[in-house]
């Protein structure tokens, strides 16, 4: 796992691990780094020599402070896609916020928050309760056997992104497809980028047309408020579309596992339903399926951890290892839906924490709420070991998971 580096640098793992011994837990070196080196040095694919975090408290402290960028130019990639080294990424496009910083970075954040107003989460909640019903209908009918992912944990979250941008629903295999192609880490780096670049244009397309046909979404509202082009506007849409569907969707799928692997909780939450917001937040904390990152740069030289990190370094933190930090939750290997779990870095922190973490929160809770009372009888309809697990994914998860009831 770690090799040796030039005469006089200090010993390096070579890349981000990745490899699970269980399916649920992360990888046991994130856990033994923690303990001994909380800041490690980290070799990037392209050769760079950056650093891995694995504390909660100096993750928090990393992603709070100015001195680490977002700036997309300044990263290299953690991994290996395709088997290739990825080139350099270029300066943000207009609207993609998350690779920004300062003044950049906090315009567009603003005028998208503005969007995501209580009204706008308040009138979805009561057609989020009906796409979940129509979905455990479907789920239903198709009957023992059944994906849970394709029936139930795609589609609800895919039809409540479409429906809050105004997507039409009958192009979400489109947009899915082209998604998923972008997060498998075994495709070509030319291949992602050619799936990229067509939701893209798919976006793209659709705000054009909304000049013509607007509505009461989110995209028209970004169009109406006079201080974007139509490219921020796509672009700022591209990035909610994919990462509105993809991490929630994944959440509920191996929510859902989690659950009938811990059947002493299930059975909590059946008898208590206000336990609903509690595990949804340690259901985030205990699986955490953003497996890179978040990353940063650090633009001066900055101790971390008794570490001087060089202006220039970047900075990879492993969320699923912070998440169960030992000095910020107690028993952090146990799946306990009657603790606090608040403070989890599932959602991100400081100015760059995910602006639809809100909406994620009312999905996972509505689904599941809805999930457990109508299937008391939801079980793997084969061996826990045989559910195909999203190991080649940036985004953790399972593929898929076949149910009976």
């Amino acid at each position: 796992m770690t090799e040796t580096l030039d005469s006089g640098s200090p010993s390096a793992l070579d890349g981000i691990p990745l490899e699970r011994e269980h399916r649920l837990n992360p990888p046991a070196v994130l856990g033994e780094l923690r303990t001994t080196e909380p800041v490690a040095r980290l070799r990037f694919p392209d050769g760079h020599l950056g650093w891995l975090i694995t504390s909660h408290e100096l993750a928090r402290a990393v992603l709070a402070d100015r001195r680490f960028s977002s700036r997309s130019e300044l990263r290299h990639s953690p991994v290996r896609v395709g088997g290739q080294v990825s080139p350099r990424p270029q300066p943000a496009k207009p609207g993609m916020f998350i690779g920004m910083d300062g003044e950049d970075h906090a315009r567009y954040r603003k005028l998208l928050t503005g969007q995501f107003t209580v009204r706008r989460m308040n009138k979805l909640k009561p057609r989020i309760e009906q796409i979940v019903a129509d979905h455990l209908a479907a789920l239903r009918a198709a009957g023992p056997g059944a994906d849970l992912v394709r029936e139930f944990a795609l589609p609800v979250p895919s039809m409540v992104i479409c429906e809050l941008l105004g997507v039409p629903y009958e192009d979400r295999d489109e947009f899915q497809r082209e998604t998923r192609t972008t997060f498998n880490l075994d495709n070509d780096f030319e291949v992602i980028m050619a799936a990229f670049q067509r939701i893209e244009a798919f976006v793209a397309d659709l705000v054009r047309r909304k000049h013509d046909e607007p509505g009461d979404d989110m995209l028209t509202g970004l169009i109406e408020t006079g201080e974007l082009t139509d490219e921020e506007v796509a672009n700022m849409g591209l990035l909610l579309l994919v990462a509105g569907h993809e991490t929630t969707a994944n959440m509920i799928g191996i929510g859902t596992l989690a659950l009938l692997e811990h059947p002493e909780q299930l059975q909590a939450l059946r008898e208590d339903p206000t336990l609903i917001d509690n595990a949804v937040e340690e259901l985030m904390r205990y699986l955490t399926i953003i497996q890179l990152g978040p990353s940063r740069v650090a633009l001066e030289d900055v101790e971390v951890g008794g570490v001087v990190i060089a202006a220039g370094d970047n900075v990879l933190i492993s969320a699923p290892a912070v998440n169960r930090d030992p000095k910020r939750f107690e028993r952090p290997d146990e799946l306990d839906f009657r603790r606090s779990a608040t403070g989890h870095l599932g959602f991100g922190h400081g100015v760059h924490q995910c602006l639809g973490q809100q909406l994620a929160r009312i999905e996972m809770r509505v689904a599941y709420h809805a999930l457990i009372r109508e299937f008391p009888d939801l079980r793997l309809a084969v061996p826990a070991a045989e559910v195909p697990m999203r190991s080649d994914m940036a985004i953790y998860g399972v593929h898929s998971l076949p149910v009976a009831f």
